[in-house]
């Protein structure tokens, strides 16, 4: 057997690389044809039923308005309601037939089976499922002192999503639904400061990658994956006090705007509404998972050369959407986990 895995391991790389360069032209024209395709025939989501979770914000929200534009019935689900209500508004203007807002915790499965349970009672069916809900983080590993957090964090990233698909999933497949995904170029690309929101989406990922092989052609799964969306390095960096602590705020109870967010939701629903395996946004990116498989000390020292001029640990590199200006959190009302930190800097938490 060691002697079949040696060979195995000589000859199977360089055979792969020979292998994908002489079936690129093809695989480019199926490709095209399949984007071509898509440009004429897509699904309709006149008066479907789209549930989004995460809606209150973000990328959750935009979401909820490209659906609207397409004239679907919308269930907006967030953990608080409030900012609900004026989304729902908005997506009644836009074009939405109906809209029904949840208040309910995506990492709890007894309230997502209540708001599954609610949508089918009112409207019979489920169509698509939008699991938008998310939650970054821009600290190094080693400097957290309270590791209570770090359960908090799978909860939003992994939990967040599953417990929403399991219960919804007889459903999906009644009607031949669709599970849309919020992913992460994090899942496999390896960055400084993200380590367990990291490990949270490569497990997300691997799961639906995973389910997909598991439902067939029942529910169709598109995972959407997005890089780091443009942001100024000095932003998101704002003095306090020694020894404040940082409040965590999920990504679906903060306001989130500019055109990157946007746009990368309107591709999201094109890609479902296509029934596109994967929407990916930028692209470019990808040509790096060949180093990762082939050559990954290359892009290892690539990543040392352009990291290696970060000065110190007190603002971070990579950040998406508006800083967040974070305040002590009341000891009457905790909105989520804290963190005690000695640091001098609030970092940015990733918007998505």
């Amino acid at each position: 057997m060691d002697f079949v895995n040696s060979f195995m391991n000589f000859v199977v790389p360089p055979a792969s690389l020979v292998m994908l360069a002489l079936a690129w032209p093809t695989l480019s024209f199926i490709n095209a044809c399949e984007w071509a395709y898509g440009l004429f025939y897509y699904e309709s989501m006149e008066n479907k039923v789209v549930i989004i979770t995460g809606a209150s914000s973000g990328l959750g929200e935009q979401i909820a308005y490209e659906y609207a534009k397409r004239g679907a019935i919308l269930v907006l689900v967030a953990r608080r309601d409030t900012r609900l209500r004026g989304i729902s508004e908005n997506a009644r203007q836009i074009g939405a037939k109906h809209v029904m807002i949840v208040a309910a915790d995506v990492i709890k499965e007894d309230e997502c089976r209540r708001f599954i349970t609610e949508t089918m009672s009112f409207y019979g069916r489920v169509d698509h499922l939008v699991n938008a809900t998310s939650l970054g983080h821009t600290f190094y590993f080693e400097e957290v002192n309270d590791t209570s957090t770090f359960p908090h964090l799978m909860d939003i990233n992994f939990w967040g999503n599953v417990y929403p698909t399991y219960v919804a999933l007889p459903y999906l497949r009644q009607t031949k639904g669709r599970i849309i995904v919020n992913a992460s170029v994090e899942n496999w690309f390896p960055l400084p400061r993200m380590s367990l929101y990291s490990a949270a989406k490569a497990a997300l990922v691997n799961f639906y990658e995973t389910l997909r092989l598991e439902v067939k052609e029942d529910v169709g799964i598109t995972i959407a994956t997005h890089g780091w969306i443009g942001t100024d390095i000095t932003r998101g960096k704002n003095m306090v006090d020694n020894g404040a602590e940082m409040q965590w705020r999920e990504e679906r109870e903060v306001q989130a705007s500019g055109g990157a967010v946007d746009e990368f939701a309107k591709l999201i629903v094109a890609g479902a509404c296509r029934g596109d395996p994967y929407v990916k946004h930028p692209s470019w990116y990808d040509a790096f998972l060949l180093y990762k498989a082939f050559a990954p000390k290359i892009l290892g020292w690539t990543f040392r050369l352009l990291l290696g001029a970060e000065n110190g640990r007190q603002t971070s590199l990579i950040g998406v959407g508006k800083p967040l200006y974070l305040e002590p959190a009341s000891p009457k009302k905790p909105s989520s986990p804290m963190i005690g930190s000695r640091a001098t800097y609030v970092q940015q938490m990733k918007v998505e």
